[in-house]
């Protein structure tokens, strides 16, 4: 079942698994996994955030769409980022992408040259790293990582972390130089099918550094739990 779930995994990833003695498929293939749609509970307050990727092209190349956002509840969005990557598998289970992002959120919109990595890390852990360089020539850094732990046949126990280090000041933006942000999450899933799974879960987020000093200097807060309820989709 394990072994199962992982190819699944590597599927819904657009990740390419080794084959010995036999050539890769050429044939192009596309994919759409919506992997988090969910309410975010903030006290009394709540919000509607996405996540989801896309992808089409071979086994050796493919062109991948990645989008994530929040919504306030009845108000504006928030926070909404779009990447259009070109990929190129680079070892087993690892892909080489380069691209471009935008940022479309209240207050000044940001576009950003990408390079960056994704794959799948020894004792399957799910990896994506980026480097981006915004059209005022500031850089910064991500790296996001996920796990997925099979309780049973159907229930699934993933963490997630993502990590944000600004290597260069856009105060508009609420970025400082040297300053950063870490988002620690718990899902639980239950897969009705492999292409369904509502979910519950936490997700806590922190700002560190001139990143959390911007924050706190404009009423904001540098520090937020919460609680989620979702689903996650895959065409």
């Amino acid at each position: 079942m394990k072994t199962v779930a992982k190819v699944a995994c590597l599927a819904a990833l657009g990740l390419a698994l080794p084959v010995e003695g036999a050539e890769m498929d050429d044939m192009p293939l596309g994919s759409l996994l919506l992997q988090r749609l969910e309410s975010r509970f903030h006290g009394n307050a709540a919000s509607l955030a996405w996540e989801a990727q896309g992808w089409y092209g071979t086994d050796y190349r493919k062109l991948r769409l990645k989008a994530e956002g929040e919504r306030d509840a009845g108000g504006p969005t928030t926070d909404n980022e779009v990447q259009l990557l070109y990929q190129r598998l680079v070892a087993d289970f690892w892909d080489l992408q380069a691209g471009v992002r935008h940022d479309d959120q209240p207050g000044p919109s940001r576009s950003y040259a990408v390079l960056g990595v994704q794959g799948l890390a020894p004792q399957w852990f799910e990896v994506d790293a980026n480097l981006f360089l915004s059209e005022r020539g500031d850089p910064s850094l991500r790296l996001e990582s996920e796990y997925e732990l099979l309780l049973s046949q159907r229930l699934v126990l993933q963490p997630s972390l993502e990590y944000n280090l600004a290597l260069a000041d856009d105060r508009a933006t609420g970025v400082g130089a040297g300053g950063s942000e870490l988002e620690l999450g718990l899902r639980l899933r239950y897969e009705v099918r492999r292409e369904f799974a509502p979910y519950v879960g936490y997700q806590w987020s922190k700002s560190y550094g001139r990143n959390g000093d911007i924050a706190r200097a404009e009423g904001e807060k540098d520090e937020e739990g919460y609680w989620v309820a979702g689903i996650r989709l895959w065409f």
